[in-house]
């Protein structure tokens, strides 16, 4: 059972590849706001419908304000992920603006040793090396 994050992390990883093949096949004559804005909408009808179904709805005036204020701000860190990603994919190609977004990876880990106190070892800091290492070569122009 712990190390079912890998598994829910990969899935993460597979459904994300296929956002971004996706996402560029529908971006084809339309606007990457507008487009943003019809996923996003989409996203709240699924995820609704799946939240329901499950029957883990609860009363939303219950959560702590700490809740809302981080949740807040995830959600605005999200939507401008999201309209950055979309316009990067509407002029890029999707292996090299997927890739780019992958510098998150780096990015993540140093805010969490920053805000979270968490400690990677020195195996996870060369991990996301050559990540980072990966994002900059395919960054650079052919």
């Amino acid at each position: 059972m712990t190390q079912t994050w890998f598994l829910w992390a990969a899935l993460a990883a597979v459904f994300a590849a296929m956002t971004a093949i996706f996402a560029k096949l529908g971006l084809v004559g339309v606007n990457s706001d507008y487009a943003t804005l019809i996923r996003t909408v989409m996203i709240l009808v699924v995820l609704g419908g799946f939240v329901a179904a499950t029957g883990k709805w609860t009363n939303p005036a219950a959560l702590s304000p700490r809740v809302w204020l981080f949740l807040g701000l995830s959600a605005l860190a999200t939507g401008a992920s999201w309209v950055c990603y979309f316009r990067a994919l509407q002029v890029g190609d999707a292996a090299q603006v997927a890739a780019v977004d992958k510098a998150s990876v780096l990015l993540v880990a140093v805010f969490a040793v920053l805000l979270l106190g968490e400690r990677p070892s020195l195996r996870d800091w060369l991990g996301i090396a050559m990540i980072a290492g990966g994002v900059l070569l395919l960054a650079l122009r052919r």
